[in-house]
């Protein structure tokens, strides 16, 4: 009979593996789970590199994971916040229409909104003026339930609350499976640990983990990098102001937001990133970027999007060109308003023929969970996410003890 280190060993000490640790012990009392973190914290990636925001869900398609997550997700991840204090806020927020040809996208994210069950307000400029005094537009909406918190607070507290052992410091480097064995990964120190089910929760490096299992997971995860600024005259930004979206893109466009902490963060662009953790232009990972390159769905990419893209790329090396994007919905900022804040690298799920999975991606396997996608509004929807992979992964156990 084999021994078993534990019940379930989630890879990846993100909001997503966590909240997935700790769902599987308020589901199940007593299921043994070990989390696997190759940095020597929680949260050391996209968790802790977002702008911190508690999204509403009015963007997302009805009836996708993304919608139904998203609101529920919402308004559990403010309960929580409440429950265990952690900073927090809801501020609302304003998605601001600067061209007329952007009226008709605000008017859909109405109805979406009304059809997701999120209260919205319609705007003209005066009103306005009367939340954000220096924003200017020609229409918005006001989203109410939409906020800030610490992220990485909450990731640290659920590792707390789910009582697993959680090793740091630690990476996944083989992963044999057996249906009549389970799971046994051999880590970065040497250890083997046997576990009867595993998730896969690794983020920007989640398919690169699901190929160690020898599942294919159907999907290249291409890292886009989001540059942040962080604004000099906070006093300028009351809450947090967006754009009309694209559409077309998974990206919300350089927005502002004022944080738990009084600041105002200023972005994030999107541009293709030289490596999975590719936190700056210097960073080159040559065998990563050559993995990007190399999948059919990166060209493709590229040759449907090169114009959006050279915009964003502009935008990263001009920070003039970055402030005139600023300037559309907040004219008063200036280039010396910007200063330099740290930036986050999105794990975006991309199909061969260059689709962007526009929606959470999660897929099993014998024994195994695999979580593909999972970028904004990800660590708002965290909760009912956890809760998702843990019950696939208690029915794991259970047809595995069977």
């Amino acid at each position: 009979m084999t021994a078993y280190d534990c019940d379930v060993l989630v890879i990846g000490g993100g909001i997503v593996g966590l909240s997935t640790a700790y769902a599987l012990v308020q589901a199940s009392p007593g299921t043994r789970v070990t989390v696997l973190e190759k940095e020597d914290g929680p949260a050391r990636h996209q968790t802790g590199r977002n702008s911190g925001v508690i999204h509403s869900g009015i963007y997302y398609r009805p009836g996708s994971l993304k919608a139904r997550f998203g609101v529920r997700g919402a308004a559990e991840m403010v309960a929580f916040c409440a429950e265990q204090g952690i900073a927090h806020e809801v501020t609302g927020k304003l998605i601001v229409a600067t061209e007329r040809s952007e009226l008709t996208r605000l008017h859909a994210l109405v109805q979406r909104g009304r059809e997701n069950g999120i209260p919205v307000r319609e705007l003209g400029p005066a009103q306005i003026a009367e939340y954000e005094p220096e924003v200017r537009g020609l229409a918005a909406i006001h989203v109410g339930t939409t906020g800030v918190c610490d992220f990485p607070a909450v990731a640290a507290r659920l590792a707390e609350l789910s009582g697993a052992e959680i090793r740091y410091g630690t990476e996944a480097v083989r992963i044999s499976r057996r249906p009549e064995a389970g799971v046994a990964v051999l880590t970065s120190t040497g250890a083997v640990i046997r576990a009867r089910a595993l998730v896969n929760c690794a983020g920007l490096h989640c398919d690169r983990v699901a190929r160690l299992a020898g599942d294919d997971p159907g999907v290249r995860i291409v890292p886009f990098r989001g540059e942040y600024y962080e604004l000099a005259r906070p006093g300028l930004v009351k809450g947090l102001v967006y754009p009309v979206p694209d559409p077309a893109f998974p990206f919300l466009g350089v927005h502002l937001t004022r944080g738990v902490d009084g600041g105002v963060h200023v972005g994030p662009n999107a541009v293709p990133a030289a490596a999975r953790e590719g936190y700056d232009w210097r960073t080159v990972r040559p065998a990563e970027l050559a993995a990007t390159l190399s999948w059919p769905g990166t060209w493709r990419i590229a040759a449907r999007h090169w114009r959006y893209g050279a915009g964003e790329i502009h935008r990263s090396l001009s920070r003039r060109a970055f402030t005139e994007a600023v300037r559309r919905l907040l004219p008063a900022v200036r280039d010396e308003d910007l200063r330099p804040a740290p930036s986050g690298v999105r794990a975006q799920a991309v199909l061969r023929d260059g689709t962007l999975v526009d929606d959470f991606l999660i897929r099993e396997a014998p024994r195994t969970i695999h979580v593909l996608n999972a970028p904004s509004p990800a660590a708002t929807a965290s909760l009912p996410i956890g809760r998702e992979v843990a019950r696939r992964a208690l029915e794991v156990l259970g047809a595995a003890r069977v």
